[in-house]
């Protein structure tokens, strides 16, 4: 089930319903039902796995806790690793590294191996794998308690909208909410439809409305021409944020109608003025996860500096590879980390030629620079990101750097006519009206008139263009889902 869907127009009222008539004993298992049924949907059996990792997870946590011997703590912690990350990696890599060392062998002595197993990418498998190793590390760093009812935990991996697409919540903020008794207010429930009508919004009529320009591009790189990618690199880039972040919006306006905050995981990202400062911005929840849970753990930053270097590199190539099974995503991360790398290497040079050129690093005009050029650096990126194989990055990269074209015959083979670049970039204007009013986390919180109105508009603008997608079988399903 998706969000954008007329199933889950019916679901989620009924959800509401049982949530604030049941007593509190019974909100739990009505919540771990309709978070388990919200799953099942896509791909039944595929629930077994979920039952799987939540138990090998929380038995393992309370062994752990309960142990006062190291080794034995080790132990368990690491059959967890082994276990949860095995599972993640059969279904999601094994294919994948399979073909990269039979294509190389076949390579080498001209042979036709072959080995492919018919696996079935459950939705959401990274983000509840990664969910449920902070909880279990939690524990062993003695940061959390473990859970001892199976019940609340289980709903804490499960808790359905957030599911299949995050954010990648932890122990300590979502299980007491969980377990407190909520009723209904009116200012969460104002506050929760704002936010998800924002979501909406974001991913009907701007994320979806983009995708057959970037789909032109991306889909027929041979056709391509180096204005095609540049504009559909950019489009790109508002497309993924607009889907991926309209997720989240939508997923955090769920839970609050319910009384449940779930963390913030963007903050207008392309505002920001390095790469560092983008990743402190985007996909918050797993960014901090990769930082608590593998860039610490190796060092961080206390260490050497070629040490510094080789942890950030790490940690970007692992985040690659946690994005999909595809050489076009180990080389995504692989660039960013890159880019991180070389940001380190040059800040003080960088600094020295500000100072020696008289450049006032607190103007406006520099932060604007250097938004421009972050964002042109990322948005460089996001063609490795959205290229469907390493032959069609190839190709891409060698039309952008030959020349361009004609603008005008790129637009017209886009598709793009006056009326839809007209809606195309008034979309996009009113997107970033949207954030720069706040209608995003706390500031959202005070309820301005102004943005009452914002909000009441946004929602119109989303039941039309909801209404017109259902009526043609349009409604998408979310990019971050097949990660």
């Amino acid at each position: 089930m998706i969000f954008n869907s007329a199933e889950f127009l019916i679901f989620y009222p009924i959800v509401l319903l049982g949530y604030f008539l049941f007593p509190k004993k019974c909100k739990w298992p009505w919540l771990l039902a309709v978070s388990y049924f919200f799953y099942m949907i896509w791909n039944p059996p595929l629930i077994f796995l979920i039952l799987f990792t939540t138990a090998v997870s929380y038995v393992s946590a309370i062994l752990i806790e309960r142990s006062t011997n190291r080794a034995k703590r080790i132990f368990w912690l690491t059959a967890t690793l082994v276990t949860s990350l095995g599972v993640l990696f059969f279904f999601k890599y094994f294919n994948f590294l399979a073909g990269s060392v039979t294509s190389v062998l076949n390579l080498m002595d001209g042979g036709d191996r072959e080995l492919v197993l018919n696996l079935i990418l459950p939705v959401g498998i990274s983000f509840y794998t990664f969910q449920t190793l902070s909880y279990v590390i939690d524990v062993y760093r003695g940061h959390t308690k473990a859970e001892t009812h199976f019940g609340w935990y289980a709903l804490f991996v499960s808790f359905f909208p957030q599911l299949v697409a995050g954010p990648i919540e932890r122990p300590d903020n979502l299980l007491p909410q969980l377990k407190a008794d909520h009723k209904l207010e009116a200012s969460n429930a104002w506050i929760g439809l704002q936010k998800m009508a924002v979501g909406f919004f974001k991913k009907i009529v701007v994320a979806d409305l983009i995708a057959a320009y970037v789909n032109a591009v991306y889909n027929n790189a041979e056709e391509a021409t180096g204005w095609g990618i540049v504009i559909a690199s950019v489009l790109f880039s508002v497309q993924i944020y607009c889907d991926f972040s309209g997720y989240t919006d939508i997923a955090i306006g769920c839970a609050r109608i319910m009384g449940i905050r779930l963390m913030q995981n963007f903050d207008r990202p392309y505002q920001a003025r390095s790469i560092k400062e983008f990743w402190a911005r985007w996909h918050i929840s797993l960014s901090t996860w990769f930082r608590d849970y593998l860039y610490i753990p190796l060092g961080g930053n206390r260490c050497s500096k070629a040490r510094h270097y080789f942890n950030l590199f790490v940690v970007f190539l692992v985040s690659g590879l946690w994005h999909g099974a595809n050489w076009t995503f180990v080389l995504w991360g692989t660039l960013h980390g890159v880019y991180q790398i070389v940001g380190a290497l040059t800040k003080k040079w960088r600094m020295r030629l500000y100072t020696a050129l008289h450049i006032n690093t607190e103007s406006r005009g520099f932060a604007i620079g250097q938004r421009i050029g972050t964002f042109i650096l990322v948005c460089f990126s996001w063609i490795l990101f959205r290229a469907n194989s390493i032959a069609d990055v190839g190709i891409l990269l060698t039309k952008l750097f030959s020349p361009w074209g004609s603008l005008a015959v790129t637009l017209e083979s886009l598709g793009f006519t006056l009326v839809t670049t007209l809606v195309t970039v008034l979309s996009i204007v009113l997107l970033s009206m949207i954030d720069r009013i706040g209608a995003d986390a706390a500031i959202a919180e005070t309820g301005t008139r102004s943005r009452q109105y914002t909000a009441g508009i946004i929602a119109l603008v989303v039941c039309v263009a909801w209404c017109l997608l259902l009526s043609v079988g349009g409604a998408s399903a979310f990019i971050y889902f097949q990660f």
